[in-house]
């Protein structure tokens, strides 16, 4: 994972303006052995070419494709404007983060930062601290709630399956490899009978062991009956906070309009959505997969291309990558979308609702198609 030193942090910066601000970041980047001196120029042209403002006060200047062979070595600079620059109209940046990158390694460390920065009270407290260690501290999520975890890694569909012992099983020993629950939870779990919440869903979890919140799901490749009762899908929850009330209340939506269905015949991504985000009923919904070709993947100038694409549509969009976690980001978010930590080769699979979605749809694969403004590659 990408360290943060005290020493790339710089507080209470001024600048008469966004140029004036890059070239302070350009500078800091060149002494801290990152960039040979000309970099700048390719971070001033880049932002002559796409506005690399992120939302919430973060700015992440960085150079083009053409300057990347003057990167010396990865790294950033991050520099804190209290009164903050104007970046473009109706966006002020109070955080500037430079980024030096040789290829697409530049974004495991936009997805671990952007995800800090999605909270805007995280954002709010970066612009007013006055502690190096503290911006570093937030920056690295360090003086984060520990995360919810429950992504496509957490979810097995089509297991060989004929018992409930043995999804409880799976799943206990799932959570405890991740390091959400200790031997106590594990134990609990698989002497106790799970909830059956009905339509074939069951819910396990147990009040010990619990070290952080966490989620698994096992679904067999066949459902089958235990004691007279239907078995087609095990949830297996460790609650250490409030955060799994959200996913638990999705199911509950689910399971009160009777759509459990459709956490039955979905592959895992679709699992994921349905049961950590809002989305519209089945027959209101377009999807279309799409590989990215871009050399250096979802960066910020085909990000933007991409949520300018999307936000000419009315349509409600959502954005997976089906090789990264397989969570659904909001589509006109260009945040969220760079923090997908999208790579060449990469699958996103686009959901679409809504009078426009079909054309919308059409759209962002042309889009994707022409290379999102770098040429086809």
């Amino acid at each position: 994972m990408f360290q943060l030193s005290q020493q790339d942090i710089h507080l209470g910066a001024a600048a008469s303006g966004k140029q004036e601000a890059i070239r302070q970041v350009a500078a800091a980047l060149t002494s801290a052995g990152c960039v040979s001196a000309a970099y700048v120029d390719g971070m001033l042209q880049r932002e002559l070419q796409t506005s690399t403002y992120l939302g919430n006060g973060i700015a992440i200047p960085h150079g083009t494709t053409d300057t990347r062979d003057l990167v010396l070595n990865t790294g950033v600079q991050v520099f804190q404007f209290p009164q903050g620059i104007e970046w473009g109209e109706g966006q002020t940046a109070y955080v500037v983060i430079g980024i030096a990158a040789r290829s697409d390694e530049h974004l495991a460390l936009l997805r671990q930062l952007t995800h800090v920065l999605s909270d805007d009270s995280v954002a709010a407290q970066l612009a007013k601290t006055t502690s190096a260690e503290e911006l570093r501290s937030l920056l690295m999520g360090e003086k984060q709630t520990a995360e919810f975890q429950f992504d496509v890694s957490l979810i097995a569909l089509d297991v060989a399956a004929d018992s409930l012992m043995t999804l409880q099983a799976l799943n206990a020993g799932r959570l405890q490899k991740i390091g959400a629950v200790d031997a106590r939870f594990v134990s609990d779990v698989i002497t106790r009978k799970p909830l059956n919440l009905g339509q074939g869903i069951w819910l396990s979890d147990s009040a010990e062991g619990n070290l952080f919140s966490a989620a698994t799901l096992s679904r067999p490749a066949q459902a089958f009956d235990e004691a007279g009762e239907p078995v087609a899908l095990l949830l297996t929850v460790a609650i250490a906070d409030q955060q799994p009330l959200t996913l638990l209340n999705y199911l509950s939506d689910l399971l009160l309009s009777h759509q459990a269905e459709r956490l039955l015949n979905a592959d895992a991504a679709s699992v994921l959505a349905l049961l950590t985000s809002d989305v519209a009923a089945e027959s209101a919904v377009l999807s279309a997969e799409y590989t990215i070709r871009n050399e250096h993947g979802l960066h910020a100038r085909p990000g933007t291309a991409l949520v300018n694409v999307i936000k000419q549509f009315s349509s409600e969009i959502t954005v997976t990558n089906l090789n990264g976690s397989g969570k659904p980001a909001n589509g006109r978010s260009l945040m969220k979308v760079v923090a997908l930590g999208v790579k060449k080769g990469h699958q996103l699979r686009f959901t679409a609702s809504g009078d426009d979605a079909e054309a919308a749809l059409k759209a962002i694969g042309e889009a994707i198609s022409t290379g999102l403004g770098e040429g086809a590659a």
